[in-house]
Formats: structure tokens, C-alpha cells, sequence
């Protein structure tokens, strides 16, 4: 699935003294590994979240596979995307297997889970999570589990959807250099072994030219390079940090 965005414009930010995202024009093609990159405040984030709604648009347009982000069209497209949040945007008091569950409640109709998940999709839950080394901690409370493992769990829940577009929001923030190289061995895994379109936002440098193929990295709400993953620090000498109002 391909992601297309054409003169995007989100809401004025009074923080920033500007729109949030301002003139964005890109296209991911079906199968890249992308990251997104770029200073605090600017737009990585946003533009991610725009991909599936969860931002509204201003002005121009996204499309997914061809088809225009509307309300009416939200609801199909976000079955084949995942989304994997910073921190994981778990439910901490859930048992493991059931937050990687919830991420199935899309594609199910209400009846189909008055008595519980179906089998089907608890035996895909538990099949993910051995892929990962958690089948063992499957019933343990998320909230008691590594931060690594946290986020795996966050991984699992949005592939139970069997998605063909991940997108990723600073899924190594907060880990342990360990944890953070392991998260993104696994994105690395998805798009090389199943062809998966893979979009992540990244803050190390060094994990962004090591393993996506492509940068985009925004300043101030636009795009100010779309290419190779090289020279990547150089890229970042020019940006503008954020002006703080004090």
C-alpha cells in the first residue's frame, strides 16, 4: 500500500507561531522503510498520525492505496494499517495477550466478542507473542513487563490485524540501547521478510542510517530532505531548533 500526501496543512499552533505541518507534499511507495526525522516540534509526529485520521487536516489531501483519507473511508483503511505509539499506548492493568487482542476490535463485529475473542484470534495472539519471546508472560499484567517487552507487546497488537502499512511514533523512546536496537530489528524484520511499508519517527541518528532506506526529515513543518539515509548529522547542523518563549 502506498501513502500520498498533497499540499498538507494541519492546524496553527500559537506555540510554534506557525501551522503545525505546512505544505507537506510526499509519497511511500508500497514496501519502503522510512523514517521520519527531524527537531523537537518539528511535525514528525503529526504527519504520522495525519496517515490515519488521527490529526485533521486543514488543507490538502492524503490517500491511502489511492483512496482519500474522509470519515467515511477511515474506518476500512485503518484495518490494514498498525499503528504502534510511543510508550506503547498499552493498557497497563490488561494481561499481555489481551492488549495484543484489542488490537484485532476493528475487524470484529460486536456479537463476535459478547463471549470472548474468538479462537482463532487468541491462537494469533499467542503465536505473536512467542515470536517475540513473551508466550511464557502471556497473562501477566502489562504493566509488570520491561519496557522492551512493553513495547512488543505493542508491536504484536497492531500485526493481530495482519496490517500491510506500520507506522511506528518514537517506538525506542525510553528504552535501553538493547531494548531500542531489538524494537527496530524487529520493524527491519517485517519489511525485509513480508514486504510490510514500514514509517517510523526516529531521534537516533545513528539507528535511522543503520537500518530504514529512506529519511525524510522536516524543519518547522515542511520537508527539507527526502532521500538516502547518509550524512544524516550534517542534515540536522542546519535545522532550526524551536524558538521557547520564556
Amino acid at each position: 500500500m502506498t501513502i500520498e500526501c498533497n499540499q498538507l496543512e494541519t492546524a496553527y499552533s500559537p506555540s510554534l507561531n506557525r501551522p503545525i505541518l505546512n505544505g507537506i507534499d510526499c509519497k511511500i511507495k508500497q514496501g519502503e522503510f522510512v523514517a521520519l526525522l527531524g527537531l523537537n516540534g518539528a511535525g514528525k509526529s503529526t504527519l504520522l498520525r495525519s496517515f490515519v485520521g488521527l490529526i485533521p487536516v486543514k488543507t490538502g489531501e492524503i490517500r491511502i492505496n489511492d483512496t482519500l483519507i474522509t470519515p467515511r473511508t477511515l474506518r476500512r483503511i485503518r484495518r490494514d494499517v498498525g499503528l504502534i505509539f510511543q510508550g506503547g499506548g498499552l493498557v497497563k492493568q490488561l494481561p499481555a495477550i489481551d492488549n495484543v487482542l484489542c488490537g484485532c476490535l476493528g475487524g470484529l463485529n460486536t456479537w463476535e466478542t459478547l463471549w470472548g475473542f474468538p479462537k482463532k484470534q487468541r491462537d494469533r495472539a499467542f503465536e505473536l507473542l512467542a515470536n517475540f519471546g513473551l508466550k511464557d508472560l502471556a497473562y501477566q499484567k502489562t504493566g509488570q513487563l520491561s519496557g522492551g517487552q512493553q513495547q512488543k507487546v505493542a508491536i504484536a497488537r497492531a500485526l493481530i490485524q495482519s496490517p500491510q502499512i506500520l507506522l511506528a511514533d518514537e517506538p525506542t523512546a525510553g528504552l535501553d540501547v538493547i531494548a531500542a536496537q531489538q524494537v527496530i530489528e524487529i520493524l527491519a524484520q517485517l519489511h525485509r521478510e513480508q514486504g510490510m511499508t514500514v514509517v517510523v519517527v526516529l531521534h537516533d541518528l545513528g539507528m535511522a542510517s543503520t537500518y530504514p532506506e529512506r529519511a525524510i526529515v522536516l524543519d518547522a513543518g515542511q520537508i527539507v530532505y527526502d532521500g538516502k539515509c547518509h550524512n544524516l548529522s550534517d542534515k540536522f547542523s542546519k535545522l532550526t531548533p524551536p524558538k521557547v518563549e520564556v
